[in-house]
């Protein structure tokens, strides 16, 4: 176990070092921060925190700079969470409450957490499968032919087109679209399947092929793999941080284009906890160098999906996550009102 003094040494080490982009020598410690102690003590601390792998010395006579086991200790222990100030709290609200529908919820989330963070912005679209019902409509387009629209809680439209075996009347459509929603509307989406099952039974024979078509549909919605949308924006901020990549920040640019390796890099969306994943804590080698800051969002204490930014390791970890958390409070209010 650290002593607090060496801890109070290293996070003054993170902070000049993400503040100045140069290695931390222990003159500038002292000059900087009220330490308390003299130089040669924290020359003394300093070197003790580089025999415990929590800074290292990038160059021969140079000062130190954390590592990744540096900033996971100054993530979990001395880094409390900044609060943004009012003026910003405001214009989170006003830019996120101008949204008109869900795909303008998330782009303008992408670009407002780009701008607060400076990094390369990550939303996930809210997920089916933790969503629920608000409407189902059935809409004509054809003698035979059925648009099913399938709006969820979160804002969400699906759209799909549903060939009818005969030609559909509107008494039908109407008759149809009624019951579906008796029976649907507010239901979470695993629980639809048994609620819909015996709903052919209940129209002519003739008609019940279609009613059939249209479940079906319905239910292949429901139940989609391939439903987890990502919006990824601010990746230009990364050419800022070049110096902050070993060789070239090409391997990370190429991860960010990956859908599944965002998928992963979020994380699970089962709660609004917040993660922070540094350096080699990520699955992803190209993402070696880099931070990941996410946090679910969503109506209450379930999360229906994440957000979050990704940076270099040197990054501002207290402003970083109170700006994450800030913006899925807000994006959590906007879906939950909706």
């Amino acid at each position: 176990m650290l002593s607090e003094r060496r801890l109070e040494v290293l996070r003054a080490i993170v902070q000049d070092y993400v503040g100045t982009e140069e290695p931390v020598g222990s003159k500038a410690l002292t000059e900087r921060h009220k330490l308390g102690v003299s130089p040669a003590t924290v020359r003394n601390d300093m070197a003790v925190l580089e025999d415990e792998g929590y800074i290292a010395q990038p160059h021969t006579s140079a000062g130190r700079i954390p590592t990744d086991k540096g900033y996971r200790l100054f993530v979990d222990k001395l880094a409390g969470v900044k609060p943004l100030s009012a003026a910003e709290r405001r214009a989170i609200q006003n830019f996120l409450d101008g949204a008109v529908d869900l795909d303008d919820v998330v782009a303008r989330t992408v670009r407002l957490l780009a701008q607060l963070t400076r990094q390369v912005a990550v939303v996930q679209y809210p997920s089916l499968t933790r969503s629920s019902v608000r409407h189902v409509e059935l809409l004509s387009l054809a003698p035979a032919r059925i648009m099913l629209v399938l709006i969820t809680d979160t804002g969400r439209v699906e759209q799909r087109i549903v060939d009818c075996p005969a030609p559909v009347g509107e008494t039908l459509l109407a008759d149809l679209r009624a019951r579906l929603n008796s029976r649907v509307v507010g239901r979470r989406f695993a629980d639809v399947p048994p609620l819909v099952q015996d709903l052919p039974e209940g129209f002519d024979p003739d008609e019940r092929p279609t009613v059939s078509g249209v479940l079906a549909t319905l239910l292949e919605t429901l139940v989609e793999e391939t439903e987890e949308r990502i919006m990824l924006g601010g990746a230009a901020n990364l050419t800022r941080f070049s110096h902050d990549f070993p060789l070239t920040i090409r391997p990370v640019l190429e991860a960010l284009e990956e859908q599944m390796v965002l998928l992963k890099l979020l994380g699970e969306a089962k709660d609004s906890t917040m993660t922070v994943r540094i350096g080699h804590e990520n699955f992803h080698e190209g993402l070696n160098s880099t931070s990941v800051v996410a946090v679910g969002y969503g109506s209450g204490d379930e999360a229906v999906a994440k957000l979050g930014v990704v940076g270099p390791t040197r990054m501002d970890y207290p402003g970083t996550m109170g700006a994450v958390r800030a913006v899925a409070r807000y994006v959590g209010q906007i879906l939950a009102e909706s």
